[in-house]
């Protein structure tokens, strides 16, 4: 198999030069050893082609001392910038725009950004594009609002990448280790792109929470709504819902779905997900999710099942208390991290909540990540 040439300098990737079966033996042989006294583990869900799966790259630029332009990830544990012209877990199409911006920037006169002076102009891109309908966006992330000859500039971009439907600046003017500042300013098109994901339709803004492997994220979702036995008579509750994506989906087979999200542009983008699916029967909140379980338990709310899908550091045990009090028959757990699924899932023994049932999804090929489903009955 072909190993990466830029293995060493970036670091992105953790199983370089190793099979993909031998890959998903690893990652089995972690879950089981890690998670096995809680339940029955069902076998990784790999993907057929483990390659360019990555529908979101970001490249950070800047420039050596001899004048020429990089693009790609920070080494690790630095801010040094190693171009990464090519890579075996991003889209090609969307690498490819990213090595053509690089290409554009001398006739265009733009300078890269210099993160010790703070001159330059192009901090970073983002390109994400749309699993079924192709569409691509494109973000600059600059240190000031103005492109010179940004009408141009994207005309030259889309000649060689007609694929592209719209472009945005970001300007990210702090002195700041975050890729994407506050402000998004439309330059071609119209400032989103749509996916569809389990049979609906999503919109990804510049700033929105989407996952990058959509293929996977599909099987995930699926997975999860197996496990809840969502029904016309259940009312759930979808906690850290993020843009509603597995909310939205549930929501076609249950009675009613709350999602609840604190950040408030996500629940912008829920709201407006919901509309365009036509979902009348749920509602979102934004809330913290232990707060709202609360009031909910206070005023005697029946709720069947809970689905969470918190961040990498997992939940907390005020939630799991919250979540404990509602006394939901089952509880949807999808992590993104194993280790702190395995302390939670330990915290949830304690509430009289047993594992029934866990998959894992090889969500990022060649990277140590694993992504499971739960499931967690209430024993009386």
């Amino acid at each position: 198999m072909e190993v990466c040439k830029y293995k060493k300098k970036c670091g992105g990737c953790d199983y370089q030069g190793i099979s993909y079966e031998e890959q998903l033996n690893k990652k089995q042989k972690y879950i089981n050893k890690l998670l096995g006294k809680y339940g029955r583990i069902h076998n990784i869900v790999g993907m057929k082609n483990p390659y360019n799966y990555r529908h979101k790259v970001n490249a950070a630029f800047s420039f050596t001392r001899q004048g020429k332009i990089s693009a790609g990830t920070y080494k690790e544990g630095t801010h040094d910038v190693v171009d990464i012209p090519e890579c075996q877990i991003e889209d090609l199409e969307c690498k490819k725009i990213i090595n053509d911006i690089k290409l554009m920037l001398k006739s265009f006169k733009i300078k890269t950004y210099d993160e010790d002076t703070g001159y330059g102009l192009l901090r970073h891109v983002m390109v994400r594009k749309s699993y079924y309908n192709k569409e691509i966006m494109v973000v600059l992330v600059l240190s000031s609002p103005i492109l010179p000859s940004k009408n141009n500039f994207v005309k030259a971009l889309r000649k060689n990448n007609p694929n592209i439907s719209t472009v945005v600046i970001n300007v990210n003017d702090k002195k700041t280790s975050m890729v994407l500042g506050e402000r998004n300013i439309v330059i071609y098109g119209k400032g989103f792109i749509e996916d569809q994901l389990c049979g609906m339709t999503f919109r990804i803004s510049p700033s929105s929470f989407y996952q990058v492997n959509p293929e996977q994220t599909e099987k995930i979702y699926y997975k999860a709504i197996e496990y809840a036995k969502p029904s016309m008579r259940k009312k759930m509750v979808d906690a850290y819902c993020g843009t509603g994506t597995i909310g939205l989906v549930m929501s076609k087979k249950a009675k009613e779905v709350i999602g609840i999200e604190l950040n408030p542009d996500a629940i912008k983008d829920a709201v407006t997900n919901a509309k365009k699916n036509n979902s009348k029967n749920i509602k979102f909140y934004n809330e913290d999710a232990t707060e709202f379980m609360l009031k909910l338990a206070s005023k005697d709310e029946r709720i069947d099942v809970v689905v969470m899908d918190p961040p990498r550091s997992g939940s907390t045990s005020e939630f799991i208390d919250a979540a404990a009090k509602l006394s939901p028959g089952r509880i949807v757990y999808v992590s993104c991290n194993p280790e702190t699924l395995e302390r939670d899932l330990s915290y949830f023994a304690k509430k009289n909540y047993k594992v029934k049932e866990m998959t894992p999804y090889d969500q990022f090929p060649f990277t140590k990540h694993i992504e499971v489903v739960s499931v967690l009955i209430k024993e009386d």
